[in-house]
């Protein structure tokens, strides 16, 4: 056996996922606002002009890919690490390698960070200062959201890219381009995929491309052939792979029911909230993303009229994520029933908003003296310091302005006059507060 022999053994070995994944711009699946002709990443891709950034999105939609493709195109070299498995000497090393690639040969080098939301502090701070400098180029890679996840300082340095979830149309697209690709997929199989089969893989793989992969995969190699040699995989064969049964609604429909589940929360009819919540579910929709909506919808249609119902919302995805299925679905549905009939206000909604939209667009936003942190100042910031009015020594409340100068008459959050926010609103009057 020879050397091509052996590459070409390690090659079949490796799963159709991995096989598939797309070498140019031209093959990459999806992200087209990320990657269509003319986008800012694409141009600079094709001018060698990328700076760092960070790719960010679910798992299978393209971020390793991409990085990968870019690698390729570019004229740089590229060293790939895993936050999970790699300390400070590997990111040491690392730039120690771009340092000598510039210096001696003039050419970029490319670092790309799987999961790099993984990276403590120390590590991200020793990549610190090659980013700044330009000795690498970095490339990060990650389900998290960087602004929560990741050191500041390195996210202010890189330009985040937000990846979508693959659509159902792309899934399909890459699954019947499995089928036909005789060098990289299973073209050299004679099989017939059915078209509800294909159209299952693709709707329940939740976006994630290499989970569509691995289902098709595995449906095409347990499926036995006929007398003929020809796999025929049919959808009882995908739903066997996938290890979902098939959805009894299209996009559209799942779409339409969720849409009608939200509103039934926000209009209080708890039985047609329940019946869309088992829709789904019974439909092969994940309890968690139907618990996620009811957290949302408790923070934005409850809100402060009934705080509790936040609580019940949390509470019952901590439940389910314990008891799992079917026990799960005890909890959930006594959160969607609390949602329901709790009183309604969207007050904190319209707080939010404001607050969102002063703090994007103020200027002067100057912290009163007062409220400063003086605890390193000179001392006209601790004379300053004095004037603030300790609210606990005039029994728990004195009026003092907070907001900035530019902002002191600014009323975000207004009371409504149902539930627990009508007593809010009492209090808050009875400080002369609006």
């Amino acid at each position: 056996m020879d050397l091509f022999d052996l590459n070409r053994n390690e090659e079949k070995a490796k799963p159709l996922a991995e096989r598939m994944r797309a070498n140019t711009l031209e093959e990459f699946a999806g992200q087209r606002h990320i990657v269509a002709e003319g986008s800012l990443l694409r141009r600079a891709v094709m001018l060698d002009r990328l700076g760092s950034c960070i790719f960010w999105g679910p798992p299978g939609c393209g971020k390793t890919t991409l990085a990968n493709i870019i690698a390729a195109t570019t004229n740089g070299e590229f060293v790939k690490l895993n936050a999970v498995n790699s300390g400070v000497a590997d990111v040491k090393k690392a730039v120690e390698t771009a340092r000598n690639n510039l210096k001696l040969y003039n050419k970029r080098t490319y670092l790309m960070l799987d999961e790099c939301h993984r990276f403590s502090k120390t590590q991200s701070d020793s990549l610190l200062p090659a980013i700044e400098q330009g000795t690498i180029i970095f490339i990060g890679s990650t389900t998290e959201n960087p602004y929560a996840s990741m050191t500041p300082a390195i996210v202010s340095r890189c330009r985040v890219f937000e990846f979508k979830a693959l659509g159902q149309e792309d899934i399909k697209a890459q699954l019947l381009r499995a089928l036909k690709d005789k060098r990289k997929g299973l073209g050299n199989y004679d099989i017939e995929a059915d078209e509800a089969a294909i159209n299952h893989i693709a709707a329940t793989a939740a976006g994630d491309l290499r989970t569509a992969y691995n289902a098709l995969e595995l449906a095409c190699l347990t499926t036995a052939p006929d007398g003929n040699g020809k796999i025929h995989v049919t959808l009882a064969d995908a739903e066997q792979s996938i290890q979902r049964k098939s959805l009894s609604y299209n996009e559209d429909q799942y779409y339409d029911f969720l849409s009608a589940f939200c509103k039934s929360l926000r209009g209080s009819d708890s039985d047609a909230a329940l019946y869309y919540a088992m829709r789904l579910i019974e439909g092969g929709c994940d309890p968690v993303m139907i618990l996620r909506r009811l957290i949302a919808h408790s923070a934005e249609d409850v809100g402060m009229a009934d705080p509790n119902a936040l609580v019940m919302a949390v509470s019952a995805l901590t439940a389910f994520q314990n008891m799992g299925y079917p026990e799960g679905l005890l909890p959930l549905t006594e959160a969607i029933v609390y949602v329901c009939e709790a009183e309604k206000s969207n007050s904190v909604v319209m707080a939010m908003d404001g607050a969102i939209s002063d703090a994007k667009n103020a200027r002067d936003d100057v912290v009163p003296a007062y409220l400063r942190d003086s605890s390193y100042g000179s001392k006209e910031m601790k004379a300053e310091s004095g004037k603030y009015l300790y609210p606990h020594n005039f029994g728990g409340w004195v009026q003092q302005q907070y907001l900035p100068d530019s902002l002191k008459d600014r009323v975000y959050y207004s009371p409504s006059d149902y539930g627990y926010e009508a007593t809010v609103k009492q209090v808050r009057k009875r400080k002369g507060k609006k």
